[in-house]
């Protein structure tokens, strides 16, 4: 058994601090300037960002953020916390520190708290459970920026993904059984993913595979057949193709189609989120009733689902 002291590492994407045009401004000037979110050369991209795209947007994102704000901040923030803390009492000889790759608290200052507690080695789990050059690379750019400035680095143990992991496939299952008994099995299961770029892809982020090695195993574990299930994209940004189908476009086009009850689940995220609580949840629920559809439920992410935290959990112990 190794005599390293190990510390865990949860990042995910980040939050504003207050659901304020001014809080959301800095936000998502953090965010859309990472050349792993947009990779528009700066020179272009910075005068629209800057000029146009922040001082349109921040204020609409806000009033959005506003519909989902709870007690303690965003759905993200709290429910992260209560990640952090959950994954802490299940494993507690483990310093635990989350960190955010744009907003508070930051990836630096979790690295920080678990250093000063005299950690050796540091499992990074970032919270996607399907791998992209948008997210979870993210992640490993900002920690390489970060560990340049020590002089005494930590061993690294950096989880990629876990897309096909059988307890998170396993806990997705259990969220969708629970659905269909409260609320009746729907016609058709939706699952949405975030899209990124088509040409991501096309350049060699594996991205949409790890999407389909999830929705593979989702519907063998349910044992659904295959024409009750479709996966679709959402929250695409900007004029150039994103990843098809469309979420909004696939909703309007099955109500018009006369499906009638529709049960969406977003398998990646690990958090609920504005993306999830207001764009699945409310937006694309009225697409889809507006378009002739009856019945529309969301099935929440995991959260700090007990089983939720017990994957996180075996997923730390292999390398601890």
């Amino acid at each position: 058994m190794s005599l390293e002291k190990t510390g865990v590492l949860l990042a995910n994407l980040g939050t504003p601090d207050a659901p304020t045009p001014a809080a959301v401004k800095r936000y998502l000037r953090q965010f859309l300037s990472d050349k792993r979110v947009v990779d528009t050369p700066r020179i272009l991209w910075w005068p629209l960002l800057r000029g146009v795209i922040l001082p349109l947007r921040s204020p609409r994102v806000a009033k959005l953020y506003n519909s989902i704000w709870m007690e303690g901040g965003s759905p993200l923030m709290v429910y992260s916390r209560r990640q952090e803390q959950a994954l802490a009492e299940a494993l507690p000889d483990v310093p635990v520190a989350l960190g955010m790759s744009y907003g508070q608290p930051s990836l630096e200052s979790a690295v920080k708290k678990l250093l000063d507690q005299n950690v050796d080695r540091i499992v990074v789990l970032a919270l996607y459970p399907q791998y992209s050059c948008s997210t979870v690379a993210a992640v490993w750019d900002e920690l390489s920026r970060i560990f340049a400035r020590y002089r005494k680095l930590p061993s690294l143990n950096f989880i990629r993904d876990y897309a096909d992991n059988s307890a998170y496939i396993n806990a997705l299952a259990e969220t969708a059984r629970r659905s269909f008994a409260v609320h009746g099995e729907p016609d058709l299961l939706l699952l949405s993913y975030h899209g990124i770029p088509q040409r991501y892809a096309n350049e060699g982020d594996d991205y949409p595979q790890r999407c389909r090695d999830t929705t593979r195993e989702l519907v063998s574990a349910l044992g659904l057949p295959p024409e009750k299930v479709m996966m679709t994209f959402q929250s695409r940004f900007g004029r150039e193709p994103w990843l098809t189908p469309y979420t909004d476009e696939t909703l309007k086009m099955l109500g018009e189609k006369g499906v009638k009850h529709i049960q969406v689940m977003c398998p990646g995220f690990a958090a609920d989120c504005l993306e999830t609580l207001e764009e699945i949840a409310v937006q694309n629920k009225e697409i889809f009733m507006h378009a002739g559809g009856e019945k529309y439920e969301y099935i929440p992410a995991l959260n700090d689902e007990p089983s939720h935290i017990a994957m996180m959990a075996e997923l730390i112990g292999r390398y601890r």
